[in-house]
């Protein structure tokens, strides 16, 4: 198969990097607006997507997924669970380890984002059809698994 760039005519600022870089930007920009009356930063409301999912129950899952330094997490989770959006829990199994866990308040929050990503989606995926949106999904997974 024969390459897509080669480096006489490579532009990175045009290249798919560049491009998928923009495109995460415009739709983190576009749900911190949209959630900023919650009160809830980026960091903040994909934590809890990814617990409310149950994509992750640790800090070190959450790390994993968000390629986060385990201070910071450590200094996030400590905010989110001062704002009473979570809370740590010892694993039954194993007392050494530390399970994370939506309260009751951030059982509610989660439903909101949830919303908020999906007006900001279908915003931002405006004139799209179902079949290039689903199109756009494989080929991004099928890059992420060429990694």
């Amino acid at each position: 198969m024969q390459p897509i760039y080669d480096i006489e005519t490579f532009r990175p600022s045009q290249g798919v990097g560049a491009h998928i870089g923009r495109a995460r930007r415009t739709i983190i920009d576009a749900i911190d607006q949209e959630l900023a009356p919650l009160d809830i930063s980026h960091a903040q409301w994909i934590v809890v997507m990814l617990l409310g999912d149950g994509a992750a129950s640790t800090a070190a899952e959450l790390c994993k997924i968000l390629i986060y330094d385990p201070g910071a997490m450590t200094r996030l989770l400590d905010r989110l669970e001062k704002k009473g959006v979570l809370r740590r829990v010892r694993d039954s199994d194993d007392r050494r380890a530390v399970r994370l866990e939506l309260t009751a308040e951030g059982n509610k929050l989660y439903p909101r984002i949830l919303e908020a990503l999906v007006q900001v989606f279908n915003r931002l995926l405006r004139g799209f059809r179902k079949s290039e949106v689903q199109q756009l999904e494989r080929l991004l997974k099928r890059m992420a698994a060429n990694a």
